[in-house]
């Protein structure tokens, strides 16, 4: 076994969590797992009843269990945990009503505001009061195009009080994006905010509210959120009335507590989306318990985040991560937001953010890390990281390189928890825990209750060789269904195709000597740069309204311990690819996509590769340009086509 990068001190075990969970369950199950993590898990999956029933009980949930913890079925994703359980989300995230810090925030220019669980408490009661007086009900949905400020947070908590249902997009998604996604669910009111900053630059968001309500009929209110710092912009442009946050929030004296409304444990909380690879994005429906139970297991138990602790991810609105950060509340952490370019001015500026307010989780995606490395950061030299106890890094595979930054640049005593799962189940698969050491390169172990393991083309087992990423048995946090999908034909398509009634992830990976785990990118043809999972769908769209543009293909080159998304192009007859038409097709991208979706390079190419039936291969192409062997050239139209992806010169530049 390889030497470990770093292993907790034997007398700082027990004050975790972890050792206090394990403490319970050997009282309350006979459980004893002399600090062996793989025999807790172990217990986990094989008794998924009394252990998601034990997550409930040691994080203490508010809400009822009922008498039945696990509803068996032979389909994996109709097996239903507490069906006769009850809870509102929103009571467990407002663990607290003091004048202790609940959200701290931070935007790019250095504007901070600070609120106390009593103002956040006031405020959900005062948003929430008044969607009940306007009609919103459990079951509704609420949409929301808003950048990562408390704001956000006071909505989606606010939603989640009357057991109406959520959605979130963040305003880098341009006008295209917003409506692809919002007007597949029939939202009945919309906050949007009125601009946001990035890397200096303000960007106007208001003006395209009357495409978006042109396209989304079912919106019949607005509220305008000024953005934190500035004075909000005025709605000039549309003839439907509109709200204003800060009116809501200052007057409303009527609404001065919060009525919850009980949830099932399986309705739904919120609804998020896949990356669009294959058409509009599919609208993953996640539980109100799944939720909850999920994350409280995987912040508490997994990154050891205790009352009073500080809990920062770098995340957009548009990210599930997102959602698990605000989770954080339940366990009585205060969340720090920072919203903008994460090096405006400075490249290490989200930890000088972590030193002045002490975090002690502090989480971003690898990407960050290897920028922070590439530009020869030493953070440790210049901030203040001593209560700094938890590093989570996410997003794409953080590189053995990057372990190493950490652990030199940044702080030798912290846990660097590598974590992966995705949009899908709204947490992780694999992540850290406290029990075990941390290897370069490595993400230390499953989840406990998730019995995730490694399958080749066959469906078998395998250890240290790479295969598909699977779970072999149900959890709370699977979808309870993508919305508006008959006979739940997307939703089976999307997991359990490739393998019988077994949750198929579509991430490429491999089980090491240690027990741990290394991904390597995504199975599929989604784009993945910086970890955010992109479609490939959302790009054609664009660069297919071009006249210069006959067809394209787009796919992900393997580039500096990242991805970066390459666009072939074939032209129309009397066009030439120069810059200004790759500069006009990067600008349509990031305006009507998102600045994610804008290609690294455009090359043209004279012919596209194809199946028979015409669908592109994107898979192939990227597979012909990484040197790999092709395996289904048989079902291609026009195989030799992927001979003009050899040896091309600009994609080693």
């Amino acid at each position: 076994m390889e030497t470990y990068l770093w292993k907790l001190k034997k007398e700082k075990l027990n004050k975790t969590n972890l050792a206090k969970y394990s403490n319970f369950i050997k009282k309350n199950y006979k459980i004893d797992s002399d600090y062996d993590y793989n025999k807790i898990w172990k217990w986990s999956v094989e008794n998924p009843g009394n252990f998601w029933k034990s997550i409930w009980d040691f994080t203490k949930v508010k809400g009822k269990t009922g008498n039945i913890f696990l509803k068996e079925s032979n389909i994996f994703f109709k097996n239903k945990f507490f069906p006769k359980g009850k809870l509102n989300y929103a009571k467990n995230l407002l663990s607290k009503n003091n004048n202790e810090l609940s959200i701290i925030f931070k935007s790019e220019n250095g504007y901070k505001n600070k609120l106390t669980w009593k103002n956040l408490t006031l405020k959900v009661a005062k948003i929430s009061g008044w969607m009940k007086e306007i009609g919103i009900k459990k079951g509704d949905r609420v949409a929301a195009y808003l950048p990562n400020i408390p704001e956000t947070v006071i909505a989606y908590i606010s939603t989640a009080s009357l057991g109406a249902i959520w959605s979130s997009c963040s305003p880098d998604f341009g006008t295209a994006g917003v409506v692809d996604r919002f007007s597949q669910i029939s939202p009945k009111i919309l906050f949007i905010v009125d601009k946001y900053f990035y890397n200096g630059k303000e960007i106007n968001v208001l003006k395209r509210l009357p495409e978006i309500i042109k396209n989304i009929p079912s919106i019949k209110k607005i509220i305008i959120v000024s953005y934190p710092g500035t004075e909000v912009e005025k709605n000039k442009n549309n003839k439907m009335k509109v709200y204003y946050w800060k009116d809501l929030v200052n007057k409303n004296n009527n609404y001065t507590k919060i009525k919850y409304t009980l949830s099932n444990f399986n309705d739904p909380l919120a609804i998020l989306y896949s990356s669009g690879t294959t058409g509009k994005p599919k609208c993953i429906c996640h539980s109100t318990g799944g939720v909850l139970l999920q994350h409280n297991k995987e912040l508490q138990i997994h990154s050891d985040v205790k009352d009073n602790d500080r809990v920062f991810y770098f995340t957009t609105c548009g990210w599930m991560m997102w959602n698990w950060l605000v989770g954080a509340l339940s366990s009585g952490a205060t969340i720090l937001l920072f919203d903008g370019f994460p090096m405006y001015h400075k490249d290490d500026l989200l930890l000088e953010f972590a030193s002045e307010e002490q975090v002690t989780l502090f989480g971003i995606s690898a990407k960050y890390i290897d920028a922070l490395n590439n530009k020869g950061a030493i953070p440790k030299n210049n901030y203040d990281l001593s209560n700094l106890r938890t590093i989570c890094s996410t997003g794409s595979p953080l590189s053995e390189e990057g372990f190493k930054y950490i652990y030199n640049k940044i702080k030798k005593d912290v846990h660097l928890s590598s974590i992966s799962g995705g949009t899908d189940i709204i947490s992780c698969f694999v992540l850290g825990n406290l029990y075990q050491p941390v290897y370069a390169g490595e993400i230390q172990n499953k989840g406990l209750g998730m019995d995730v393991d490694i399958f080749n083309e066959k469906g078998s087992s395998i250890k240290n060789l790479k295969g598909e990423l699977v779970c072999k048995k149900p959890f709370p946090s699977m979808p309870i269904k993508f919305w508006n999908d008959d006979g739940d034909k997307k939703y089976k398509s999307a997991y359990f195709e490739k393998y019988k009634n077994i949750w198929h992830h579509g991430d490429f990976a491999k089980i090491t000597n240690n027990g741990g785990f290394v991904i390597f990118g995504r199975s599929d043809t989604t784009l993945n740069p910086g970890g955010v999972r992109l479609g490939t769908a959302e790009i054609y769209n664009v660069v297919e309204k071009f006249k210069e543009i006959q067809e394209s293909i787009v796919i992900g080159q393997s580039w500096n311990n990242d991805i970066r998304i390459i666009l072939f192009v074939v032209l129309n007859n009397g066009y030439n690819l120069n810059n200004e038409i790759k500069e006009k097709i990067k600008k349509a991208i990031r305006v009507d996509a998102s600045p994610r979706h804008v290609p690294s390079k455009i090359i043209a190419i004279s012919e596209i590769p194809k199946t028979k039936n015409g669908k592109l291969v994107e898979l192939a192409v990227k597979q012909s340009i990484e040197g790999q062997t092709i395996k289904n050239l048989e079902a291609l139209a026009n195989p030799d086509s992927l001979k003009q992806f050899k040896n091309i010169k600009e994609l080693n530049e």
